[in-house]
């Protein structure tokens, strides 16, 4: 059995996907949720109308699920990832082998997540799953093609079938630093192409976001050791045009809401999920900082978001910078 941490969009449909081919125990915090799919086979505040596998067992029970299954699929929210892992760690009594799904880096310590996992578990099998994937999309199995990465291509092989089949198509990748930075990344980049969007600056605009975001991404990712393939890649510019051209993200769709007038706080009210860029956005600035590499869109955002700048300045301050070559 195959235990998925993070019952809500992005977990169950990786759960739906995994339960064509393997029984899945899905595990979430919410009580409440978690008895609704029990008893329902549905959830209505995440995939309305989607039915759940019947080889999909729920639980709210972390120790259950531990006891049960030997491969974990993280897809929590990043800000939870780490106080998790502590937790498994204190009731696990045999190997395990993750794949993390959570798009993000440790808030407080700007770590990676898989150098967090190699340190709690002394080095495990282990693997990041990323890539241009809607949830909703993949619950009703629409094609897809996802990346998976492991400094070990064994590691890597090792999760593939959960993954490669049906609709689903999968490339290994060597280069987890990258994958997971440029599925971080992304995130701050389609909140600054929502508030552009929300502003009226049209699709040139956003087409230049996306772009000049890319090239920071690549930047900052080539600085940490990761490689420029991986951002060209599905982890990267895929990710990354999906993220932010489609309300059907978050993440651009709060940037909208914050490029139409309303406050940070009236934005999560509206989205009433997490948006992981509104965090990653500071992990993304003290990145920049440490590794001594500009990010001028990163910036921008980041004052926006907590500095309460004006959206319409922070986008004046990005066009008014000197001309450089590309």
């Amino acid at each position: 059995m195959i235990g998925v941490l993070g019952s809500g969009s992005w977990g169950s449909a990786l759960a739906m996907h995994i339960a064509r081919i393997e029984n899945v125990m899905l595990w979430g915090h919410n009580k409440d949720d978690i008895k609704v799919i029990q008893e329902t086979r549905y959830n209505p505040k995440y995939l309305p109308n989607i039915q759940y596998p019947e080889n999909i067992i729920a639980t709210d029970s972390l120790k259950e699920l531990v006891q049960n299954c030997d491969q974990l699929v993280f897809v929590v929210p990043s800000f939870a990832l780490l106080s998790i892992l502590k937790e498994i760690k204190s009731i696990a009594h045999k190997e395990l082998s993750f794949i993390n799904a959570t798009k993000g880096l440790e808030h407080d310590s700007n770590r990676f997540f898989s150098e967090m996992i190699d340190e709690i578990f002394d080095s495990p099998v282990q693997a990041v799953l990323s890539g241009p994937s809607f949830a909703s999309e993949v619950a009703r199995h629409l094609p897809t093609a996802i990346t998976i990465a492991s400094k070990n291509e064994r590691d890597a092989k090792s999760f593939l079938p959960l993954f490669h089949h049906h609709h689903m198509r999968v490339y290994l990748n060597s280069d987890p630093i990258g994958v997971q930075l440029a599925g971080t990344y992304k995130n701050v980049i389609a909140i600054a192409a929502g508030i552009s969007e929300g502003l009226g600056f049209g699709c040139n605009a956003r087409a230049a976001l996306i772009t000049r975001g890319l090239a920071e991404m690549t930047r900052l990712g080539v600085s940490l050791g990761a490689s420029v393939e991986t951002f060209l890649g599905l982890a990267g510019v895929g990710d990354l045009t999906l993220t932010a051209t489609s309300t059907e993200s978050r993440n651009y769709r709060f940037g909208k809401l914050i490029g139409e007038g309303f406050t940070k706080a009236e934005a999560f009210e509206k989205i009433f999920q997490v948006v992981e860029g509104a965090n990653n956005v500071i992990n993304m600035k003290a990145l920049g900082e440490k590794q001594s590499i500009e990010l001028p869109i990163v910036a921008e955002v980041y004052k926006i978001l907590t500095e309460n700048l004006d959206p319409q300045i922070a986008m004046i301050n990005l066009l008014e910078r000197s001309a450089k070559s590309e």
